[in-house]
C-alpha cells in the first residue's frame, strides 16, 4: 500500500516525526536520531481512522524518506517491528 499523491509524507524535524495529513487529522511515526540511524519509537493514527492501513502507509513513506536520506532504520516498536518483518524489500536499510 503506498501512499497517494494527495497523502504525502513529511519529516517534522522540529516534532522528529513522520507525518500524514488524513481526513483532517496527522498520522504520525515518531523518532529520535542516533548517527546514520533512524529509530521509529512509535506509530500512531487517530483513533477514527484506525484499521484502514494509514499506520502502514506512514511507515512506508517514512521508510522511503529514510532510504532517501542514506540513513538506517531501526524498529523501536511493535508497529514498526511488524512492518519491517512483513516488507523485506526494505530489509537494505535495516540497521
Amino acid at each position: 500500500m503506498s501512499a497517494t499523491p494527495s497523502r504525502q509524507i513529511r519529516n517534522n524535524i522540529a516534532l522528529q516525526r513522520y507525518e500524514l495529513d488524513v481526513d483532517g487529522g496527522i498520522a504520525f511515526a515518531r523518532y529520535r536520531l542516533e548517527p546514520g540511524v533512524v529509530i521509529i519509537t512509535h506509530v500512531e493514527t487517530p483513533l477514527a481512522l484506525r484499521g484502514q492501513g494509514i499506520g502502514s502507509q506512514v511507515v512506508e513513506g517514512s521508510l522511503h524518506l529514510i532510504r532517501t536520506e542514506k540513513l538506517k532504520v531501526r524498529a523501536g516498536c511493535s508497529f514498526a517491528r511488524s512492518y519491517l518483518a512483513e516488507h523485506p524489500e526494505f530489509a537494505d536499510i535495516i540497521a
